[in-house]
């Protein structure tokens, strides 16, 4: 029954009913059997119940159960004032929603507690009691502390006298730790970070973070090497509407296996002075030419050779763009495996433009001037400017664009070679004609329909021979001969070389295309160019020149071949010699998430020869398989290896992963990742999700996993 009294304090009435109700009107209200009160998103139910009134105060006692919005409580009394949300309940059980600002769903948290004080609608206090992210009837890890305050309002909750427990074990003694609720950002200790590797022994971190502000935070980290010593860490990110940044720093004072000091240091800012100016600033710098193969347990940081050091301003005009850089390197040198030190820019201005339909046709122009800086080599100045300008015809299902250009560059050298002149001239034409025709029909496969395409396609290129013997290579290079090399103007990167061409490209690709919503499905090309004269320009006079009338053979074929099934392959096909130059080809099977598996072969004529093989696999009760085994046939060599294990326990995860790596041309690095993640707490131990995402392609976390803590973005 509806009490005559006035509103509970928010907009809803109170309203009870029960087996038996007796009371006064607008005074109090008792209640038995089956008691139900409700107001709003509040309701109470108990075997008896007495509402009072005049202080709006509710008492429970039996069985009572809470429920409000996502949470919900049990225990044997209760005394709470409904409009203030403030008393507190008895020998409770609880479950509350600690709902994700992130996009990754509601985490449910649950547990016991002695007492259950209510200090306000979203800020609770509880005494003895423990807190568990897992399932009714499963207790594999929990919190257990003396006191535990959840203020949902500031999204911040601590523990007082507390310990972790897995498995029956405690794990970890907490006797004051405050943590982010809603995955938000707090000052606190993160997890400790556990890990091995066969250069540095077990590494033992220990991450403190600092919330400095809504866009700023600090993460300072001491690690402890085993076999080298300890090594401080930090990190420093920030974020505002016009900037954007970080920097890192490591640094050992004394490596007691090499016997000296040794750091790294990275800076990263990009700037936004306007709607059209930006700015970029990247340093990067180590001790020595070890640091990262002897202090990374990852080949994508271990393989680093050249670190940059740059700043980049660039302007947006439109229909135009022009930057201004300054660049230089840090080589890191494998003794094995010596490398040249590349040219530093200092500076390099660049000035592009394309106008489309003028009169007709459209107008490009590609401008530089850099001055090239090296400790040794020949330096000097280079000048050039392209401009061009093309005729572009389009017709239903054909295309034709007759294309001219002028490509002009001038050199200025210093400590250039004797006799070499200080300065060079180079002025040639460039003509161009690109063309093709595309026709579709309907065709079925595997019993389905798609819409085929046949689009064939003629490239004709003229570049008259210019000699550039006498040229310095400041930054080019032999292009890789690949598809979309065979319809470039160059047969060299940078502009130290510019190739002579008398040659045409000739080329086809088949194309099957879902019906419904155009998807490309699956594709197939062949190509191949055939030249009217020999090569003259060739990158040094040790690189003999072309004299053969056709290139090889370039085809390919990739696509999803069915439902759970991709191909991706492409070779090169030299008919002079009837022998394959390159031969890539990759299968992967996923036929659901957090299952798959990838096949791969890569061989290149006189250089590599390689086997990749890589897995993620259900293998019953909860346990997953990951792997990769990549080995050079040509060098009877493990390039990379990874085998490891993960079981999901419905409310934690639990992975093990041992890794192998070449980190250099003799020597290799081993790696152990340990980790626990406790969901909607931390993750404990060393994060092996980044070295698993790269070695399986297609790999996928076996559960919803909680965004980084310390993540933020603020202008959604």
């Amino acid at each position: 029954m509806p009490p005559s009294g006035k509103p509970a304090g928010m907009n809803a009435p109170v309203t009870i009913s029960a087996e038996r109700i007796e009371g006064y009107a607008n005074q109090q209200t008792s209640a038995s059997g089956n008691v139900e009160l409700r107001q709003g998103e509040v309701s109470i139910r108990a075997d008896e119940l007495r509402y009072s009134y005049a202080n709006d105060e509710v008492q429970a006692s039996g069985d009572v159960r809470l429920s409000r919005g996502g949470d919900r409580m049990s225990g044997t009394g209760l005394r709470l004032r409904v409009r203030d949300s403030v008393g507190e309940f008895d020998q409770a059980d609880y479950e509350f929603a600690l709902r994700s600002r992130s996009g990754y769903g509601p985490v449910r948290a649950r547990g016991k507690a002695d007492v259950i004080r209510f200090e306000s609608k979203d800020q609770y206090r509880l005494e003895n009691a423990t807190l568990t992210t897992c399932k009714a009837g499963n207790d594999d890890w929990y919190m257990q502390v003396g006191e535990l305050e959840l203020d949902m309002t500031r999204d911040v909750g601590v523990a007082h006298n507390g310990k972790l427990v897995f498995k029956g074990m405690p794990i970890a003694y907490v006797p004051w730790v405050d943590f982010p609720l809603h995955n938000q950002r707090k000052s606190g200790f993160l997890p400790p970070i556990v890990g091995s590797s066969g250069k540095s022994g077990v590494e033992i971190g220990v991450p403190y973070y600092v919330n400095l502000a809504p866009n700023r935070d600090l993460t300072i980290e001491p690690r402890e090497f085993s076999k080298r010593g300890l090594q401080l860490a930090a990190q420093l990110r920030y974020l505002d509407r016009s900037y954007d940044g970080e920097a890192r720093v490591e640094h050992m004072s004394n490596d007691r296996v090499r016997n000296i000091s040794r750091y790294a240091t990275t800076f990263q800012h990009n700037q936004r002075f306007s709607s059209r100016l930006t700015g970029f600033i990247n340093i990067n710098k180590v001790s020595d030419d070890n640091y990262f193969r002897d202090l990374s347990s990852r080949i994508n940081i271990t393989s680093q050779t050249t670190l940059p050091r740059e700043g980049l301003l660039t302007y947006d005009g439109g229909w135009w763009a022009a930057s201004a850089r300054v660049q230089r390197f840090q080589t890191l040198q494998d003794p094995s495996n010596p490398i040249v030190e590349p040219y530093g820019r200092l500076p390099q201005f660049t000035l592009n433009a394309t106008r489309q339909y003028v009169g007709g046709t459209d107008l490009s122009l590609t401008s530089e001037f850099v001055e090239f800086y090296h400790p040794t080599s020949v330096i000097g100045s280079r000048l050039m400017a392209y401009p061009s300008v093309s005729l572009p015809v389009i017709l239903p299902g054909a295309y034709l664009t007759p294309k001219l250009g002028f490509h002009a560059t001038a050199y200025g050298l210093d400590r250039n070679a004797p006799g070499t002149p200080d300065s060079i001239q180079r002025a040639l034409p460039i003509a161009s004609l690109d063309s093709g025709l595309t026709f579709e029909r309907d065709a079925s496969l595997t019993g389905q329909k798609f819409r085929q395409t046949l689009e064939p396609r003629l490239y004709y290129l003229y570049v008259p021979y210019r000699d550039q013997s006498k040229i310095p290579l400041f930054d080019t290079g032999q292009a890789d001969f690949n598809y979309a090399q065979m319809f470039s103007e160059n047969l060299f990167n940078g502009s130290d070389r510019i190739a002579d061409a008398n040659q045409l490209t000739v080329a086809v690709t088949s194309r099957m295309l879902s019906p419904r919503n155009g998807q490309e499905v699956l594709r197939a090309t062949i190509g191949q160019r055939h030249y009217f004269q020999n090569q003259q320009v060739t990158l040094d006079e040790s690189t003999p020149g072309r004299t053969d009338k056709t290139s090889d053979f370039l085809a390919a074929l990739g696509g999803r071949i069915s439902r759970h099934w991709t191909l991706d392959s492409a070779l090169q096909y030299n008919s002079h010699q009837n022998l394959f130059e390159r031969l890539g080809a990759s299968v992967r099977y996923q036929p659901e998430t957090a299952k798959v598996l990838n096949l791969g072969y890569r061989f290149t004529r006189d250089s590599l020869s390689q086997l990749d093989v890589s897995a993620q696999w259900p293998l019953g009760g909860g346990w997953y398989g990951v792997g990769r085994y990549n080995y050079s046939v040509r060098d009877s060599r493990l390039v990379e290896g990874l085998a490891g294990f993960e079981y999901n326990g419905g409310c934690w995860i639990g992975r093990l992963v041992a890794t192998r790596f070449a980190a250099a041309t003799e020597t290799t690095t081993n790696a152990v990742f340990v980790q626990l993640e406790l969901n909607g707490l931390s993750r404990i131990g060393s994060n092996p999700l980044e070295t698993l995402k790269r070695n399986v392609p297609g790999y996928s976390s076996i559960n919803q996993t909680r965004p980084d803590s310390r993540q933020f973005n603020f202008y959604e």
